[in-house]
């Protein structure tokens, strides 16, 4: 059959779940034998959000091919189990910078460049994937990031009017809007879902499907009520309220029948419903894990989205292993040797996190000798692999003064250093290793053993591949001295020899990765690293 195109659009109020609503109708779809992909445009004039404060858009996820992107991607990786690229995550920065790139060119022959056709042209052929056109595709999920109204989103809405006419029935469109709750009235309201179907009407575009988020049950009057104002069917008009894990909501939307009312809108005969028996599964597994494991989460960003991919990806491997996962923040900027035990006190496992640039790195180094010494399971990523071999340096093979280069470019012991092939670029973003890389595992680590098949028999790759953003890597000059005193380096990458990941045997659970492994934990496919982590801490 022909492509079909889903565009998500959110109203009211930003932060809804417009990324968790496209994720779920693309496992729904996907249930149902459907090859999907999802996209995700934001508003923002930023190229990507590589260089963006992690309090400004949350945590940069990067793809395989190696694009810094939005945290959304992780929720349709995690949902889904596809691998995104470049193509999945599309900016106005973007936008603007290859229609400017051509105007340079010179390909408009002297044409006065608009936002409508030109801006608007790109939006659409990007909406459409036609760089991708060795893609078979069934349905192409577009998320628009924003809210209804934003000066910033007029270009995408103009694009999604044009597209609707040009796609006929190949095209859906899915609007998401809030139903607040009047505690003084005892009422909800349906006002505000109203005006905000009225200005996306005022675009030119009548939504096929509303997608209603509440904190209470909405009744079949209200619904109804909605449908009548709204110009919706009622078996479109469908709810989102509050779950106790987001991993209900593809059930939730299944129930009411999301994936159905999409069918009969583009013309698909619906079928039976299918049954999702490993997500119905996972959720029972969700569902009976009782018993609690405390994980201290070191970093320097107090914010849930900041760090989302590795807090999902600890959710997830909790749960697999039968347990709950309860992450505390411990702020690293805050954390001393005076103050450390305190700190971690009832902490079953430590996480030191990743990041970039000096700020809270001491206290990341104090997290890591504090989990070395007391033997507390302790998983570094990136950066955080990176302190835990500095604290190494310092505290056992006695060099105090042991740094990175990216923390103290003088240090006498760069035990952490730049690859001298990336030290002539001075480009922002030109010296990172972005992307997947291959990482050969040394037989009979702690690390091969967690990348084993479940059965514990047979390892189930002697190369593994992993996802990496980082700028600086182990010094392989200081190898040797690391592996004689303990610490072994037991991943490393085959094309370049640097080491990938690092561990201490003797210990109950002590490693580093350079690479990210957070980016690769999905939910019904954890990943092993983590999976292996919660397991050590119980």
């Amino acid at each position: 059959m022909d492509t079909k195109y889903i565009f998500v659009t959110g109203g009211v109020v930003s932060s809804l779940g417009k990324g968790i609503i496209s994720a779920s109708i693309g496992k729904l779809l996907q249930a149902r034998g459907y090859k999907v992909t999802i996209q995700k445009f934001d508003p923002y004039i930023n190229i990507d959000p590589g260089t963006l404060n992690p309090y400004e858009h949350g945590e940069c996820y990067v793809t395989e091919d190696g694009f810094e992107t939005d945290l959304d991607l992780g929720h349709y990786e995690r949902f889904t189990g596809i691998h995104t690229t470049r193509h999945n995550s599309i900016t106005t920065g973007r936008i603007y910078k290859t229609v400017i790139d051509r105007e340079r060119h010179g390909d408009y022959l002297g044409k006065t460049i608009q936002v409508v056709p030109h801006i608007t042209d790109e939006i659409k052929r990007r909406m459409l994937r036609e760089d991708e056109q060795d893609e078979e595709l069934d349905f192409v999920i577009t998320e628009v990031g924003g809210t209804i109204g934003d000066i910033e989103s007029a270009p995408f809405m103009e694009a999604i009017r044009q597209l609707r006419w040009q796609l006929g029935r190949d095209a859906v469109c899915v609007h998401l809007t809030y139903v607040p709750y009047l505690k003084a009235a005892d009422e909800l309201k349906t006002k505000p879902t109203q005006h905000s179907v009225k200005e996306l009407q005022g675009m030119g575009i009548q939504p096929d499907i509303l997608v209603l988020r509440t904190e209470r049950h909405l009744s079949d009057a209200i619904r109804l009520k909605v449908a009548s104002f709204c110009n919706v069917d009622l078996e479109c008009v469908v709810q989102s309220e509050d779950m106790s894990s987001i991993y209900e909501v593809p059930v939730s939307m299944q129930r009411q029948g999301l994936d159905a009312a999409i069918m009969r809108k583009i013309g698909i005969p619906v079928g039976e419903t299918p049954a999702m028996k490993p997500w119905h599964e996972f959720l029972e597994k969700q569902r009976n894990a009782t018993k609690e494991v405390h994980i201290g989460l070191v970093g320097k960003y107090d914010l849930q989205d900041a760090y989302k991919s590795i807090r999902e990806s600890l959710n997830l491997a909790g749960i697999y292993n039968d347990v709950k996962a309860r992450i505390h923040f411990v702020n690293s900027e805050e954390l001393t040797t005076e103050n450390v035990a305190t700190q971690l006190d009832g902490m079953a496992g430590i996480v030191i996190c990743p990041g970039f640039g000096s700020r809270g790195i001491e206290g990341k180094i104090i997290a890591a000798e504090y989990g070395r010494t007391h033997d507390v399971p302790t998983f570094g990523i990136c950066l955080g692999m990176q302190m835990m071999v500095i604290e190494f340096a310092r505290n056992v093979l006695g060099y105090k003064d042991a740094n990175s280069a990216e923390m103290d470019a003088q240090t006498p012991h760069n035990v952490i250093d730049m690859m001298e092939e990336q030290k002539s670029i001075t480009q922002m973003g030109g010296t990172m290793r972005l992307g997947a890389y291959d990482c050969e595992l040394r037989e009979g680590s702690r690390a091969a053993e967690a990348y084993q098949d479940p059965c514990g028999k047979t390892a189930r790759h002697t190369t593994i591949r992993e996802r990496h953003r980082h700028r600086y890597e182990f010094n392989n000059q200081y190898k040797k001295e690391y592996e004689q005193a303990g610490m072994q380096c037991v991943g490393i990458n085959p094309a370049a020899d640097l080491v990938e990941i690092v561990e201490i045997p003797e210990k109950r659970w002590y490693i580093g990765t350079q690479f990210h492994p957070e980016y690769s934990s999905t939910v019904l496919h954890p990943h092993p690293l983590f999976v292996s982590f919660i397991k050590a801490c119980f």
